[in-house]
């Protein structure tokens, strides 16, 4: 028995018993009880209801790959070679890393609902609890080299954005690589927080073909033990919208993503600049600038064509390329 056949039993939010759920899943109660607690320790919220069973916190959708296919406009349907919606992985990068090197891989998406080794920028780890988030990877593969990915991460980050602002709400894009979104929804007053982050990893010949794969990490509901242990601000999409389908918002991020990729080739960033610069959250701002273990201080400028991010230093301008470099809004 899975994980997986657990959550998908309890995702209805009703109390189940220990003895229905072990009759369901033809495993004895004390079975049923092991997998219990395994879900806690990953960091599962449920409710223990006195005499009847248990339920989860939260609501729960699973995924579903029918359901996202389906949901997919026809242009992007038409770019997409094939989906694959998995219980658990190490990383869903790694995943696609692998259909690539099998000769497969091109316009290939891969959901996962719990990610046990998943990374975000500058190796740290990103994980969250079973099918509270939204983690996709997406291959494609370049035919002219690595210098046409010039800002790929920011035309993503732009693609996410625009999304999410049709669901309702206004996320804000911070350089190079992730998504942030205001607590109670004023972004002037409030605080912003991280909800998504972006890893892109290249493999492949700097001037002929190359591979790539799209990673995305976003949090949907982040439990109150999970986010304490969290080192920055941070925003789950599911807080603001409640009544959101998860497999309408993959659907949504899956197409704007497959549009988007079928012309980056050809446009590069400067048709994304303009959209990413409106969202820029820190334009303007005090920032401070860490490279490896220097640190300074900024005003954060916009980004230029090839998705660089200009500063004020000293009263001199520079320019950030991406890489190794973090900026902080500098309070």
């Amino acid at each position: 028995m899975t994980i997986g056949n657990l959550m998908r039993l309890l995702s209805d939010g009703e109390v189940h018993s220990g003895e229905q759920l072990g009759e369901t899943l033809g495993i004895s109660r004390a079975a049923v009880w092991k997998q219990l607690k395994k879900l806690e320790a990953l960091g599962v919220e449920l409710v223990a209801v006195k005499g009847r069973g248990y339920r989860l916190a939260q609501r729960l959708e699973p995924l579903e790959g029918a359901k996202i296919v389906e949901r997919l406009p026809a242009q992007a349907r038409h770019y997409l070679a094939r989906l694959f919606v998995e219980d658990q992985l190490p990383s869903s990068n790694e995943y696609l890393r692998q259909r690539f090197e099998q000769g497969a891989g091109h316009g290939e998406v891969c959901l996962v609902e719990l990610q046990t080794a998943g990374r975000g920028r500058r190796g740290r780890v990103w994980s969250t609890p079973w099918g509270q988030s939204l983690m996709l990877s997406l291959g494609w593969r370049f035919e002219s080299g690595i210098a046409v990915l010039e800002g790929l991460s920011l035309a993503v980050g732009v693609v996410v954005a625009q999304v999410l602002e049709q669901h309702g709400v206004a996320p804000k894009l911070k350089w190079p690589n992730d998504i942030l979104l205001s607590e109670q929804g004023d972004a002037a007053s409030d605080e912003l927080g991280k909800l998504a982050g972006i890893l892109i990893e290249v493999t492949g010949d700097a001037a002929g073909p190359c591979e790539v794969v799209i990673g995305i990490g976003m949090n949907l509901w982040l439990p109150d033990a999970q986010r304490a242990a969290i080192d920055q601000p941070v925003a789950a999409l599911f807080e603001r919208l409640p009544d959101l389908s998860r497999n309408q918002l993959a659907s949504d991020v899956v197409a704007g993503l497959l549009v988007m990729l079928a012309d980056f080739e050809r446009d590069g960033f400067s048709a994304w600049r303009d959209a990413w610069n409106e969202r820029h959250a820190y334009a303007g701002l005090p920032i401070r600038v860490i490279q490896g273990q220097q640190t300074s201080d900024a005003i954060a400028g916009e980004v230029d064509e090839s998705g660089n991010l200009w500063v004020t230093e000293n009263g001199h301008s520079r320019r950030l390329a991406g890489g190794e470099i973090s900026v902080r809004r500098r309070l």
